[in-house]
């Protein structure tokens, strides 16, 4: 029998009353936690600790009742309440010092009431930093990996209710998110409800759809964790964000320098000054450790961290239909598509993007997606209309990050409303279906499209409003939506097929390194299926988001020619997150600098003039090449070495000594040693090596035969063996 069926609430607290002395602690609390995720808020001093170490048995309660699924705690013990399936994570940690990390959690290992899911070897895969760090004692952790330990600790006893007091208390703001995603997961994935004290704002709307707010040892009011992240005014009254429980503002003389000026002191301890230097912070830092809405940057492509426990396809994917974009303008239209997708028996989810802060009547309200943002809801509903746009959208592909049975998505609207869309159909995977009904799709889409298979359908007339043409054109996205759906493979078909295909393995390839790339797959393609991507620019993050899709088993890197058109100035250019899924997957990756030679341009008299005077090669009438000088390639090979270091899993980089294409092979126009040289210099003088992380020299051109074999052979020894049944 699903737990989730049963009658008996997670936990149920009756009129509770905790006394310290005479002092009345909590009054008469009362609050339910059905299942999943409830947040519980409020100011320090409120009894948020107290309700928690009542319901551990740490403190005894003078009436009341606290029952978890049907049995009452109050009285009990608390190792006869965590034998229950109830897990506590203190606020404070309340490591044991002189235990090492793995003493803590084998001491801490045992079966739950849920059966043994949790074990320390899955402690050490879902928290990798741990395992690095097994032989430590408690008290040489930071309090980010202090925090993973208390955590672990928990979810070793296997509860099936977890409470957890100040989770991200204290944390760096990478590690709030990794504890934020965490918990999403963890009541996703696992047969297990989660009750979260939490200060952070942002971090306590995200993880739960409801929020209890305690005022003065009292539950205030339970309400929709969206309303309250949107509800900047009930904050301020009822929770004291800001600096002094209701004022955020900067008087003159706190205000922050002007642009350029740096305020600088001298600090002085009993009349003496200590030598260094002070700078003073433009804002004073805010309780709930969100950033102030002047402060706030969107988070750069590749940066968001991978989950801590992805959803595995089976659930990922499924049948139900989102009809997303911003209902406060394109209401009508967007609920035409759903009544379409709804007559061809397609279940539909509707999705509300708008930064208007109006009241939404969506499955998903604006403020259920703006709390998915790193800096919390108040980073979207802004005054500024663009601002909002660009933290909507990074809010919304994290959003969809989280979401379970997706079928495929659909939408309409102009360009913020495409741009909005668009963000969130990126993060599925290759395959699942995304259609964008929008009044740009006949012009340049590349930025919306990105490395991803949207399709775009041009919405003839503007998306204001239904007449007969709209009408047609989103009448067509929806039914092309609903057979897409019916005809897609359940995802556990896919799922098998994925375990019984061949490993798919990404390589990149270009004109001028054709040779090397048809040698290297005609040796590995009876083993994998070898991916070609043309390296112009759209190739390379093509690659990179199949392998952020998990649909990759290791990359071959040989054409990274993209950097050098990113960084000199080229037609072909790579973004900025150029390596990023070698990063974020720690696939293993055989790397070269194929066609680092060249940057790219279109016909001759494209040319900028400022590089008068340089080589070229004219390819033909519409493609101009033009040979990087040794400078270039210093700075190519620095910034290409940095991307590098950041890689966690096996990495080769080959450099081909005869040279990195055809075109620089002795006797060819391009052959400039000197300019090999100063790329090799850079990469060896930059790239930190480790026993994952090695620079080989090979002495051939990229497409001789030597090169072809030794980069076969390379991958052959640090790709993953393929598992073969009989």
């Amino acid at each position: 029998m699903d737990r989730r069926a049963a009658a008996k609430p997670a936990l149920q607290i009756q009129d509770l009353q905790v006394f310290y002395g005479e002092s009345h602690a909590l009054q008469g609390v009362s609050l339910t936690l059905e299942r999943g995720v409830l947040s519980v808020v409020g100011r320090n001093g409120m009894g948020k600790t107290t309700l928690c170490n009542t319901i551990a048995g740490v403190l005894a309660a003078r009436s009341g009742s606290v029952r978890y699924e049907g049995q009452e705690l109050i009285g009990r013990e608390p190792h006869e309440i965590a034998r229950f399936g109830v897990g506590y994570v203190p606020q404070g940690r309340r490591l044991w010092p002189s235990l090492t990390v793995d003493e803590t959690l084998r001491l801490a290992a045992r079966k739950g009431a849920n059966g043994q899911s949790w074990t320390v070897e899955r402690v050490y895969s879902t928290f990798p930093r741990l395992a690095e760090r097994r032989g430590n004692g408690g008290g040489q952790l930071s309090g980010g990996e202090q925090q993973m330990l208390a955590i672990s600790r928990a979810l070793l006893g296997n509860p099936r209710l977890l409470v957890m007091d100040e989770p991200t208390e204290g944390l760096a703001p990478i590690i709030v998110t990794q504890v934020r995603d965490l918990l999403i997961r963890l009541e996703q994935e696992e047969d297990m409800s989660i009750l979260v004290v939490e200060q952070n704002i942002g971090v306590a709307c995200s993880v739960s759809e409801r929020v209890a707010i305690m005022v003065n040892g009292r539950i205030n009011r339970v309400m929709e964790a969206g309303a309250l992240a949107a509800d900047r005014d009930l904050q301020q009254r009822l929770l004291g964000v800001g600096r002094h429980a209701h004022d955020e503002t900067v008087t003159a003389a706190e205000a922050p320098p002007s642009a350029g000026e740096v305020r600088r002191f001298r600090i002085a301890r009993d009349g003496e000054e200590t030598g260094g230097a002070g700078f003073r912070a433009e804002r004073a830092p805010n309780k709930w450790g969100v950033a102030l809405r002047a402060r706030a940057e969107p988070v750069r492509p590749g940066e968001p961290q991978r989950p801590l426990l992805p959803l595995p396809l089976t659930e990922r994917l499924g049948r139900t239909a989102l009809v997303v974009g911003t209902f406060d303008t394109k209401g009508a239209e967007l609920r035409y598509l759903r009544d379409r997708l709804l007559s061809q028996r397609v279940p539909v989810k509707t999705v509300d993007l708008s930064t208007s802060g109006q009241p939404s009547r969506a499955d998903v309200t604006p403020g259920q997606v703006a709390a998915m943002h790193p800096l919390g809801s108040a980073a979207v509903f802004g005054t500024d209309r663009g601002e909002s746009v660009t933290a909507m959208a990074e809010a919304f592909a994290r959003w969809v990050d989280h979401e379970r049975g997706i079928g495929g998505v659909v939408s309409a609207g102009g360009s913020g409303g495409t741009t909005l869309a668009t963000a969130g159909m990126r993060r599925l995977p290759i395959g699942v279906p995304k259609l964008m009904v929008s009044t740009v799709a006949s012009g340049q889409v590349g930025p919306y499209v990105g490395a991803s298979d949207i399709m775009m359908l041009y919405s003839v007339s503007d998306v204001q409003g239904l007449n007969p043409i709209s009408e047609r054109v989103l009448g067509n996205a929806a039914h092309a939506l609903a057979g897409m759906i019916a005809a897609a493979p359940a995802p556990e078909v896919l799922e098998a097929r994925r375990r019984h295909a061949r490993p798919a393995v990404g390589v990149t390839m270009f004109g001028v390194t054709t040779a090397a790339v048809q040698g290297v797959t005609r040796q590995l393609e009876r083993e994998y299926d070898c991916l070609v991507f043309h390296a112009t620019g759209t190739g390379g993050r093509s690659m990179e988001s199949l392998a952020d899709s998990g649909l990759l088993s290791a990359l071959i890197d040989l054409t990274t020619t993209e950097v050098a058109d990113m960084l000199v100035g080229g037609v072909f250019p790579a973004d900025r997150d150029r390596f990023g899924a070698a990063i974020r997957t720690r696939l293993p990756l055989v790397i070269s600098v194929g066609a680092m030679d060249m940057v790219n341009f279109g016909p001759r008299d494209s040319v900028p003039e400022k590089f008068r005077g340089r080589r070229f090669v004219v390819h033909n009438a519409n493609v101009t090449l033009m040979r990087t000088t040794a400078q270039e390639n210093r700075t190519i090979g620095e910034w290409m070495g940095e991307r590098i270091n950041q890689m966690q899993g096996p990495v080769r980089l080959l450099l081909p000594e005869g040279g990195v294409s055809a075109l620089d092979a002795p006797g060819q126009p391009f052959n400039d040693p000197e300019a090999d040289a100063a790329l090799f210099q850079a990469l060896e003088e930059t790239v930190r090596t480790t026993p994952l992380r090695r620079i080989e020299r090979v002495a051939a051109n990229i497409n001789d035969d030597a090169f072809i074999n030794h980069a076969v052979a390379t991958f052959h020894a640090m790709a993953p063996k393929r598992e073969r049944s009989a």
